[in-house]
Protein backbone atom coordinates (compact mmCIF):
# COMPACT_ATOMS: atom_id res chain seq x y z
CA UNK A 1 0.00 0.00 0.00
CA UNK A 2 1.46 3.20 -1.24
CA UNK A 3 -0.94 5.98 0.63
CA UNK A 4 0.02 7.95 3.35
CA UNK A 5 -2.26 6.68 6.29
CA UNK A 6 -2.04 8.90 9.08
CA UNK A 7 -3.84 8.63 12.34
CA UNK A 8 -4.37 10.82 15.19
CA UNK A 9 -5.03 9.70 18.37
CA UNK A 10 -3.28 6.35 20.00
CA UNK A 11 -6.71 4.79 21.85
CA UNK A 12 -8.23 2.09 21.12
CA UNK A 13 -9.40 2.86 17.50
CA UNK A 14 -6.11 4.06 16.57
CA UNK A 15 -3.99 1.23 17.93
CA UNK A 16 -6.14 -1.29 16.18
CA UNK A 17 -5.75 0.39 13.07
CA UNK A 18 -1.94 0.64 13.61
CA UNK A 19 -1.71 -3.01 13.93
CA UNK A 20 -3.66 -3.70 10.83
CA UNK A 21 -2.15 -1.14 8.77
CA UNK A 22 1.27 0.64 7.78
CA UNK A 23 0.16 4.16 9.26
CA UNK A 24 1.75 7.13 11.24
CA UNK A 25 0.78 7.18 14.85
CA UNK A 26 0.12 10.17 15.90
CA UNK A 27 -0.39 9.90 19.92
CA UNK A 28 -0.99 12.78 22.27
CA UNK A 29 0.08 10.43 25.32
CA UNK A 30 3.83 10.02 26.13
CA UNK A 31 2.81 6.27 26.95
CA UNK A 32 2.79 3.65 24.29
CA UNK A 33 -0.63 2.53 23.23
CA UNK A 34 -2.24 0.64 26.38
CA UNK A 35 -5.71 -1.27 27.12
CA UNK A 36 -8.02 1.30 28.48
CA UNK A 37 -10.23 -1.08 29.59
CA UNK A 38 -8.00 -2.46 32.09
CA UNK A 39 -6.93 0.89 34.24
CA UNK A 40 -9.21 -0.20 37.08
CA UNK A 41 -7.13 -3.17 37.64
CA UNK A 42 -4.10 -1.90 37.08
CA UNK A 43 -5.25 0.91 40.15
CA UNK A 44 -6.42 -1.93 41.97
CA UNK A 45 -2.97 -3.35 42.25
CA UNK A 46 -3.71 -6.75 40.21
CA UNK A 47 -1.69 -5.36 36.72
CA UNK A 48 1.15 -3.52 36.07
CA UNK A 49 0.92 -0.47 33.20
CA UNK A 50 2.98 -2.63 31.03
CA UNK A 51 0.49 -5.45 31.06
CA UNK A 52 -2.37 -3.53 29.05
CA UNK A 53 0.37 -2.33 26.23
CA UNK A 54 -1.31 -3.13 23.27
CA UNK A 55 0.48 -4.40 20.00
CA UNK A 56 3.19 -2.30 18.40
CA UNK A 57 2.04 -0.19 15.15
CA UNK A 58 3.46 -1.67 12.02
CA UNK A 59 5.01 0.39 9.21
CA UNK A 60 6.28 3.61 10.65
CA UNK A 61 6.92 3.55 15.16
CA UNK A 62 4.40 5.37 17.15
CA UNK A 63 5.17 9.40 17.73
CA UNK A 64 4.35 10.06 21.02
CA UNK A 65 3.92 12.93 23.13
CA UNK A 66 2.85 14.52 19.55
CA UNK A 67 -0.25 16.77 20.04
CA UNK A 68 -1.74 17.76 16.73
CA UNK A 69 -3.47 20.96 16.59
CA UNK A 70 -5.04 21.41 13.24
CA UNK A 71 -5.94 20.32 10.03
CA UNK A 72 -4.90 22.25 6.84
CA UNK A 73 -7.59 20.27 4.37
CA UNK A 74 -5.87 21.63 1.30
CA UNK A 75 -2.88 20.83 1.73
CA UNK A 76 -3.79 17.62 2.93
CA UNK A 77 -1.13 17.89 6.12
CA UNK A 78 -2.17 18.05 10.11
CA UNK A 79 0.02 20.79 11.78
CA UNK A 80 1.76 19.62 15.34
CA UNK A 81 2.29 21.62 18.66
CA UNK A 82 6.10 20.81 17.68
CA UNK A 83 6.11 23.09 14.95
CA UNK A 84 5.98 20.00 12.52
CA UNK A 85 3.58 19.17 9.87
CA UNK A 86 2.93 15.28 8.16
CA UNK A 87 1.27 14.93 4.89
CA UNK A 88 -1.67 12.30 4.77
CA UNK A 89 -3.56 10.73 1.49
CA UNK A 90 -5.79 9.34 4.10
CA UNK A 91 -5.99 11.11 7.63
CA UNK A 92 -8.04 9.40 10.35
CA UNK A 93 -9.62 10.82 13.40
CA UNK A 94 -9.45 8.82 16.63
CA UNK A 95 -9.33 11.55 18.83
CA UNK A 96 -11.44 9.61 21.49
CA UNK A 97 -13.01 11.70 24.25
CA UNK A 98 -11.95 14.09 27.26
CA UNK A 99 -14.03 13.17 30.59
CA UNK A 100 -16.82 15.72 31.27
CA UNK A 101 -16.03 17.96 34.65
CA UNK A 102 -18.95 18.82 36.45
CA UNK A 103 -20.16 22.22 36.90
CA UNK A 104 -19.02 22.19 40.78
CA UNK A 105 -17.57 25.15 43.16
CA UNK A 106 -14.01 24.64 44.06
CA UNK A 107 -12.95 23.62 40.51
CA UNK A 108 -10.52 26.05 38.92
CA UNK A 109 -10.98 26.94 35.49
CA UNK A 110 -8.81 25.17 32.66
CA UNK A 111 -7.46 21.56 32.64
CA UNK A 112 -6.47 22.24 36.35
CA UNK A 113 -7.53 20.31 39.11
CA UNK A 114 -7.26 21.09 43.13
CA UNK A 115 -4.43 18.49 44.23
CA UNK A 116 -6.28 14.85 45.21
CA UNK A 117 -9.22 15.69 42.05
CA UNK A 118 -8.61 13.20 39.31
CA UNK A 119 -10.89 12.09 36.53
CA UNK A 120 -10.27 8.66 35.67
CA UNK A 121 -9.57 8.23 31.51
CA UNK A 122 -5.86 8.20 31.26
CA UNK A 123 -2.75 5.82 32.46
CA UNK A 124 -1.46 9.14 33.45
CA UNK A 125 -4.83 9.96 35.60
CA UNK A 126 -4.33 6.22 36.60
CA UNK A 127 -1.00 6.54 37.84
CA UNK A 128 -1.95 9.54 39.85
CA UNK A 129 -4.38 7.75 41.78
CA UNK A 130 -1.72 4.70 42.23
CA UNK A 131 0.51 6.63 43.85
CA UNK A 132 -2.43 8.48 46.73
CA UNK A 133 -4.51 5.63 46.82
CA UNK A 134 -4.12 3.33 49.88
CA UNK A 135 -5.27 2.20 53.13
CA UNK A 136 -7.10 5.01 55.35
CA UNK A 137 -7.41 7.31 52.69
CA UNK A 138 -10.44 8.65 51.88
CA UNK A 139 -11.60 8.54 48.51
CA UNK A 140 -15.13 10.09 46.92
CA UNK A 141 -16.23 8.88 43.66
CA UNK A 142 -18.50 11.43 42.37
CA UNK A 143 -20.57 9.50 39.28
CA UNK A 144 -21.93 5.96 39.68
CA UNK A 145 -21.57 4.73 35.88
CA UNK A 146 -19.47 2.09 34.99
CA UNK A 147 -16.38 4.21 35.25
CA UNK A 148 -16.98 5.09 38.56
CA UNK A 149 -18.53 2.03 39.63
CA UNK A 150 -15.12 0.56 37.95
CA UNK A 151 -12.74 3.29 39.52
CA UNK A 152 -14.57 3.02 42.94
CA UNK A 153 -14.19 -0.96 43.24
CA UNK A 154 -10.47 -0.43 42.33
CA UNK A 155 -9.86 1.93 44.94
CA UNK A 156 -11.64 -0.06 47.70
CA UNK A 157 -9.38 -2.63 46.72
CA UNK A 158 -6.27 -0.90 47.50
CA UNK A 159 -7.80 -0.21 51.36
CA UNK A 160 -8.82 3.09 50.36
CA UNK A 161 -12.63 4.65 52.36
CA UNK A 162 -14.41 4.68 49.07
CA UNK A 163 -18.13 6.63 49.25
CA UNK A 164 -19.28 6.89 45.71
CA UNK A 165 -21.81 9.48 45.22
CA UNK A 166 -24.12 8.97 41.86
CA UNK A 167 -26.96 11.78 41.38
CA UNK A 168 -29.19 8.96 39.31
CA UNK A 169 -31.75 6.42 41.07
CA UNK A 170 -29.87 4.02 40.37
CA UNK A 171 -25.68 2.85 39.50
CA UNK A 172 -25.18 2.36 35.68
CA UNK A 173 -28.40 3.37 34.46
CA UNK A 174 -27.70 3.08 30.77
CA UNK A 175 -26.81 -0.40 31.59
CA UNK A 176 -28.76 -1.95 34.87
CA UNK A 177 -32.20 -2.26 35.45
CA UNK A 178 -33.57 -1.41 39.31
CA UNK A 179 -33.33 -4.37 40.77
CA UNK A 180 -29.78 -5.46 38.85
CA UNK A 181 -28.29 -2.10 39.95
CA UNK A 182 -29.27 -2.74 44.12
CA UNK A 183 -27.32 -6.38 43.75
CA UNK A 184 -24.25 -4.48 42.71
CA UNK A 185 -24.85 -1.82 45.31
CA UNK A 186 -24.81 -4.70 47.81
CA UNK A 187 -21.85 -6.28 46.39
CA UNK A 188 -19.89 -2.64 46.54
CA UNK A 189 -21.18 -2.59 50.28
CA UNK A 190 -19.58 -5.90 50.87
CA UNK A 191 -16.41 -4.28 49.26
CA UNK A 192 -16.23 -1.53 51.62
CA UNK A 193 -18.30 0.85 49.09
CA UNK A 194 -20.73 3.21 50.71
CA UNK A 195 -22.89 3.89 47.95
CA UNK A 196 -25.26 6.94 47.90
CA UNK A 197 -27.67 7.40 45.28
CA UNK A 198 -29.91 10.37 43.99
CA UNK A 199 -26.97 12.23 45.92
CA UNK A 200 -26.07 15.75 44.02
CA UNK A 201 -22.55 16.80 44.65
CA UNK A 202 -22.94 20.82 44.98
CA UNK A 203 -18.67 21.71 44.97
CA UNK A 204 -15.12 20.58 46.63
CA UNK A 205 -13.58 22.29 49.66
CA UNK A 206 -9.85 22.59 49.64
CA UNK A 207 -6.87 24.14 51.45
CA UNK A 208 -3.38 24.57 50.27
CA UNK A 209 -4.77 24.15 46.88
CA UNK A 210 -5.42 20.25 47.62
CA UNK A 211 -9.18 18.98 48.10
CA UNK A 212 -10.47 18.12 51.80
CA UNK A 213 -14.13 17.50 51.30
CA UNK A 214 -17.29 17.26 49.07
CA UNK A 215 -19.88 19.15 49.69
CA UNK A 216 -23.10 17.75 48.83
CA UNK A 217 -26.48 19.73 48.40
CA UNK A 218 -28.04 18.40 51.38
CA UNK A 219 -25.31 20.30 52.98
CA UNK A 220 -23.68 17.36 54.20
CA UNK A 221 -20.11 17.44 53.87
CA UNK A 222 -17.68 14.38 52.86
CA UNK A 223 -14.00 14.35 54.63
CA UNK A 224 -11.94 13.75 50.81
CA UNK A 225 -8.39 12.84 50.58
CA UNK A 226 -8.90 11.75 47.22
CA UNK A 227 -11.67 12.71 44.76
CA UNK A 228 -12.68 10.83 41.28
CA UNK A 229 -14.25 12.62 38.76
CA UNK A 230 -16.53 9.78 36.56
CA UNK A 231 -19.29 11.91 35.30
CA UNK A 232 -19.02 10.78 32.07
CA UNK A 233 -16.97 11.71 28.72
CA UNK A 234 -17.45 14.13 25.81
CA UNK A 235 -15.96 13.31 22.17
CA UNK A 236 -12.85 15.24 20.87
CA UNK A 237 -13.95 16.61 17.91
CA UNK A 238 -12.34 20.23 18.59
CA UNK A 239 -10.06 19.27 15.22
CA UNK A 240 -12.57 18.31 12.91
CA UNK A 241 -14.76 21.55 13.87
CA UNK A 242 -12.01 24.00 13.36
CA UNK A 243 -11.20 21.93 9.74
CA UNK A 244 -14.83 22.60 8.68
CA UNK A 245 -16.14 19.13 8.72
CA UNK A 246 -19.74 18.11 9.91
CA UNK A 247 -19.71 17.85 13.33
CA UNK A 248 -22.93 17.21 15.54
CA UNK A 249 -22.57 15.29 18.79
CA UNK A 250 -19.61 13.49 17.30
CA UNK A 251 -17.80 13.57 13.88
CA UNK A 252 -20.66 12.34 11.50
CA UNK A 253 -19.09 9.59 9.40
CA UNK A 254 -20.91 7.55 6.99
CA UNK A 255 -20.98 3.38 6.71
CA UNK A 256 -17.33 3.60 5.54
CA UNK A 257 -16.41 5.93 8.19
CA UNK A 258 -15.97 8.48 5.83
CA UNK A 259 -16.36 12.12 7.57
CA UNK A 260 -17.66 15.19 5.02
CA UNK A 261 -14.29 15.53 3.34
CA UNK A 262 -14.18 12.30 1.44
CA UNK A 263 -10.07 12.37 2.51
CA UNK A 264 -10.76 11.95 6.30
CA UNK A 265 -12.56 9.45 8.76
CA UNK A 266 -13.19 8.87 11.92
CA UNK A 267 -13.18 6.03 14.23
CA UNK A 268 -13.87 5.42 17.86
CA UNK A 269 -15.32 7.65 20.93
CA UNK A 270 -15.21 10.70 18.56
CA UNK A 271 -17.45 9.23 15.68
CA UNK A 272 -20.96 9.62 15.30
CA UNK A 273 -22.55 6.92 12.86
CA UNK A 274 -26.47 7.21 11.96
CA UNK A 275 -26.60 9.68 14.65
CA UNK A 276 -25.47 7.04 17.45
CA UNK A 277 -22.03 7.81 20.13
CA UNK A 278 -20.65 4.59 21.53
CA UNK A 279 -17.96 4.88 24.02
CA UNK A 280 -17.34 1.36 23.71
CA UNK A 281 -14.09 -0.42 23.34
CA UNK A 282 -16.05 -2.81 21.12
CA UNK A 283 -17.70 -0.64 18.78
CA UNK A 284 -14.23 1.24 18.89
CA UNK A 285 -12.64 -2.13 17.66
CA UNK A 286 -15.37 -2.54 14.75
CA UNK A 287 -15.05 0.58 13.52
CA UNK A 288 -11.39 0.16 13.31
CA UNK A 289 -11.30 -2.98 11.55
CA UNK A 290 -14.50 -1.91 8.87
CA UNK A 291 -12.26 0.97 8.15
CA UNK A 292 -8.96 -1.38 8.20
CA UNK A 293 -10.49 -3.16 4.88
CA UNK A 294 -11.70 0.18 3.45
CA UNK A 295 -8.03 1.48 3.66
CA UNK A 296 -6.85 -1.68 2.13
CA UNK A 297 -9.25 -1.33 -0.51
CA UNK A 298 -11.91 -3.55 0.17
CA UNK A 299 -15.90 -3.29 0.24
CA UNK A 300 -16.57 -3.19 4.18
CA UNK A 301 -19.06 -1.05 5.94
CA UNK A 302 -20.19 -0.57 8.88
CA UNK A 303 -23.33 -0.88 10.27
CA UNK A 304 -23.50 -0.18 13.73
CA UNK A 305 -22.19 -2.16 16.67
CA UNK A 306 -24.06 -4.71 19.27
CA UNK A 307 -22.03 -5.70 21.97
CA UNK A 308 -22.38 -6.92 25.46
CA UNK A 309 -20.90 -4.51 28.38
CA UNK A 310 -18.70 -6.59 30.86
CA UNK A 311 -17.21 -6.00 34.01
CA UNK A 312 -15.55 -7.81 36.61
CA UNK A 313 -15.88 -6.43 40.40
CA UNK A 314 -13.85 -9.37 42.32
CA UNK A 315 -16.39 -12.05 42.54
CA UNK A 316 -18.87 -10.49 40.93
CA UNK A 317 -19.03 -10.97 37.23
CA UNK A 318 -21.41 -8.56 35.22
CA UNK A 319 -22.44 -8.44 31.16
CA UNK A 320 -25.54 -5.86 30.24
CA UNK A 321 -27.03 -5.41 26.77
CA UNK A 322 -29.62 -3.37 24.67
CA UNK A 323 -32.67 -1.87 26.44
CA UNK A 324 -33.01 -3.46 29.92
CA UNK A 325 -35.75 -1.64 30.85
CA UNK A 326 -38.95 -3.47 28.76
CA UNK A 327 -41.33 -1.47 27.04
CA UNK A 328 -45.33 -1.84 26.83
CA UNK A 329 -45.79 -4.70 24.74
CA UNK A 330 -42.55 -6.74 25.46
CA UNK A 331 -41.74 -9.38 26.72
CA UNK A 332 -39.89 -10.00 29.78
CA UNK A 333 -38.17 -13.34 31.65
CA UNK A 334 -36.23 -12.81 35.00
CA UNK A 335 -34.44 -15.32 37.31
CA UNK A 336 -33.31 -14.20 40.88
CA UNK A 337 -31.06 -16.16 43.38
CA UNK A 338 -30.89 -13.67 46.40
CA UNK A 339 -29.00 -15.94 48.15
CA UNK A 340 -26.26 -16.50 45.70
CA UNK A 341 -26.38 -12.58 43.99
CA UNK A 342 -26.92 -13.82 40.64
CA UNK A 343 -30.14 -12.10 38.37
CA UNK A 344 -30.90 -12.78 35.05
CA UNK A 345 -33.33 -10.84 32.57
CA UNK A 346 -34.07 -10.71 29.05
CA UNK A 347 -36.05 -8.38 27.10
CA UNK A 348 -37.69 -9.57 24.10
CA UNK A 349 -39.72 -7.47 21.70
CA UNK A 350 -41.30 -8.74 18.16
CA UNK A 351 -39.36 -11.90 18.53
CA UNK A 352 -35.91 -10.19 18.98
CA UNK A 353 -33.74 -9.65 21.81
CA UNK A 354 -33.73 -6.14 22.60
CA UNK A 355 -32.09 -5.99 26.02
CA UNK A 356 -30.72 -8.35 28.86
CA UNK A 357 -28.72 -8.19 32.02
CA UNK A 358 -26.85 -10.79 33.46
CA UNK A 359 -25.31 -10.67 36.82
CA UNK A 360 -23.28 -13.27 39.40
CA UNK A 361 -24.12 -15.76 36.92
CA UNK A 362 -22.64 -15.48 33.21
CA UNK A 363 -23.61 -19.22 32.12
CA UNK A 364 -26.00 -18.18 29.71
CA UNK A 365 -23.61 -15.31 28.02
CA UNK A 366 -22.88 -17.08 24.79
CA UNK A 367 -26.20 -17.83 24.24
CA UNK A 368 -27.61 -14.35 24.86
CA UNK A 369 -24.46 -12.98 22.47
CA UNK A 370 -25.32 -14.83 19.79
CA UNK A 371 -28.89 -13.84 20.14
CA UNK A 372 -28.13 -10.35 20.65
CA UNK A 373 -25.09 -9.66 18.37
CA UNK A 374 -26.97 -11.56 15.65
CA UNK A 375 -30.30 -9.66 15.62
CA UNK A 376 -32.13 -12.75 14.59
CA UNK A 377 -35.69 -13.95 15.27
CA UNK A 378 -35.66 -16.33 18.42
CA UNK A 379 -36.24 -20.05 17.77
CA UNK A 380 -39.77 -20.89 19.16
CA UNK A 381 -38.31 -22.64 22.12
CA UNK A 382 -39.79 -21.08 25.84
CA UNK A 383 -37.64 -17.54 27.13
CA UNK A 384 -36.80 -19.08 29.78
CA UNK A 385 -34.15 -21.25 28.27
CA UNK A 386 -32.45 -18.30 27.06
CA UNK A 387 -31.60 -17.50 30.62
CA UNK A 388 -31.13 -21.22 32.05
CA UNK A 389 -29.04 -22.84 28.73
CA UNK A 390 -25.99 -22.77 29.37
CA UNK A 391 -24.00 -21.44 26.37
CA UNK A 392 -21.21 -20.84 27.37
CA UNK A 393 -18.86 -17.57 28.31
Amino acid sequence: MSSRIVVVGGGTAGARLAERLPVTLLGEEPHAPYNRVLLADVLAGRYGPEVIALPAPRGEAARRGVRVTGIDRAAREVRCADGTRVAYDRLVLATGSNPVLPPLRGLTGGDRLPAGVHAFRTLDDCLALDAQAGPGVRAVVIGGGLLGVSAARALAARGAEVVLAQQGEHLMERQLDADASELLRRHLAGLGVEVHTECRVRGLKAASGAVTAVELADGFVLGADLVVLACGVRPRVGLAVEAGLDVRRGIVVDDRLRTSDPYIHAVGDCAEHDGRLYGLAGAALEQADVLADVLAGGAAAYRGTRALTRLSLDALELAAFGEPVPRAGDDTVRLTDATRGAYRKVVVRDDRLVGGVLLGDLGAVGTLARAWEGDEALPDAPLLHLLTHDGGS
